[in-house]
Formats: C-alpha cells, structure tokens, sequence
C-alpha cells in the first residue's frame, strides 16, 4: 500500500520568517492541459457539480505551490534559508484538478498551509471538519487554509510591477501572516496568545498530490480555555469541534487525518526529536 503523504521539505530546527523567501511568477503557474475537452471540464463540470452540491463554495485566488530550493545565507554555510516557488491559480481550478476523478491526468499542487499549535499545558489543537466544506468533509485537520493573494493585493499577474522586491516581501511575509490569521478565525485564539510561527516543512499527500506547508506556534493559554474561545470563532462554520489532544491521543486519531496533514504530524515529530537531541 502507497504512503498516504511525501515529505517535500523537512525543517526540523523550525525557520523563521527572516529565512524563509518566495519567487514568484507565471512560470510556476499551471500548464494548460493539452486535451481541450479535459481542461473545458475543470470548469463546466467538475466545479460546477461541486457548487450544484454546496453553493457556498467560493471561487478565490490562490497560490500555486512550484517547488522550493535551499541557499546558504552567510559564509560559514551553517544557516540555510528556504526559497517557495510560487505561481497562481484558484479554487476552482484545485476543485476541477486535483479533486476532480481525474487528478492524476492534471497533477496540479496549489498549496495549504497548516499549523501545528501547542497550548500552555502542551496539547495540540485538532479541528474535525464539518460536512459543508469542499474538501476532507468530517476528517480531522490542524488549523489552516490557503494564504491569500488578495491580501497582499495580486489579483493577476502584473508584468509591469515596479516595486519586485517589496512584492516579494509582502509575499514572503503572507506565508506567515495568513496562518496567523487562519488559526484566529478557526480557533477563536487571539493573535497576541500566539508565538511567531516557524516553518517545519512542505507535505503532500500522494492521493491528488496536495501540498501543505506547516508551521508550528505555540499559544500561551491552556486547553480549556481554548475550547471556550472556539464557540466564538470567525469560521467556525468550517468545523464542528475543536479537540485540544495529547501527543498519544494525536496519534491515535492520526489515521483520519488527510495525507498532507499526517506528513505535518510527521514533520511536527522530526521537530519534537531534533529539539530533544540538541
């Protein structure tokens, strides 16, 4: 039987935003797929089946996930930095590609991001997804989403952008604030009980290649009251419990977790290891 998930990229130490970069660009967009009657469908049928069935799907932009490369960032070649490859797509086309019966014909990554979040008494926060939702309908999922290109202001691509360097920092920056954001409006817990998150790696799961990077943080109140803050989340709509888990119970219930997120489980435990090693 297949591993549910690959590792991409591994961080066991956790990278903070000063080492973590994109590119971004039209050349890590999708290809069209050469049969036209196969791409007609990403929109005519598959999307359009799946709002037939949930009309509350929205059609947003999203970055698309085009790999990654490692640099050194001094002399001594002892601190290495992260570099994502970013392109564009949109919800629709991950709906009509990778959720579509036919992902294997389209393989197309467009990348979530996760959270692994500790509370003060050390359990981990876990989401079980409710039934209105267009992907992992009642799985469990640690806190996440997709960053938003509209939150740093790229609708489209924009080839006479003046400011290269400020847009990749906005960029560079939204990988970090968007799952700040993500974790306050599913869980209820403000943004100043949270630690700054550091990247731990990229996931996919092997079943419609879906990556997800992850990042962990911690949060500086305990499990009960988290769950009290979650009745009050913004997008609670998106869940129906939160659960606040030990290490054991995780893996208990790592089974119904989807295949990108039991790669960041995995990638939370090659942190955990290196921090008790060091």
């Amino acid at each position: 039987m297949a591993a549910a998930y690959k590792l991409l990229l591994s961080c066991p130490e956790g990278l903070p935003r000063s080492r973590v970069s994109v590119r971004f660009g039209p050349s890590f967009d999708r290809i069209h797929h050469p049969d036209a009657s196969l791409e007609d469908s990403i929109g005519e049928v598959i999307w359009n089946q799946r709002l037939q069935q949930n009309p509350s799907l929205y059609n947003g932009t999203k970055f698309r996930y085009g790999g990654h490369a490692l640099h050194r960032s001094d002399e001594s070649n002892q601190v290495y930095c992260v570099s994502l490859h970013l392109g564009l797509t949109d919800y629709r086309t991950f709906v009509g590609t990778n959720l579509s019966p036919l992902w294997e014909k389209f393989l197309v990554p467009s990348q979530g991001n996760g959270a692994i979040v500790e509370t003060s008494d050390e359990k981990i926060i876990v989401l079980q997804r409710s039934n209105n939702v267009g992907e992992s309908p009642g799985h469990y999922v640690f806190p996440g989403g997709h960053s938003e290109p509209q939150e740093v202001g790229i609708l489209a691509h924009q080839n006479e952008e003046k400011d290269v360097s400020g847009l990749i920092e906005r960029i560079s920056n939204e990988m970090f604030d968007g799952i700040i954001r993500e974790v306050v409006e599913e869980t209820g817990v403000p943004a100043s009980s949270l630690t700054e998150p550091i990247l731990i790696g990229v996931s996919q799961r092997e079943t419609n290649v879906r990556p997800a990077a992850f990042f962990y943080m911690r949060c500086n109140i305990d499990s009960s009251a988290v769950t009290e803050l979650y009745a009050r989340a913004q997008d609670g709509y998106e869940s129906t419990k939160l659960y606040a888990v030990s290490l054991k119970e995780l893996r208990e219930m790592s089974q119904r977790l989807p295949g990108c997120h039991l790669g960041g489980f995995a990638l939370y435990e090659l942190m955990r290891n290196a921090s008790e090693s060091s």
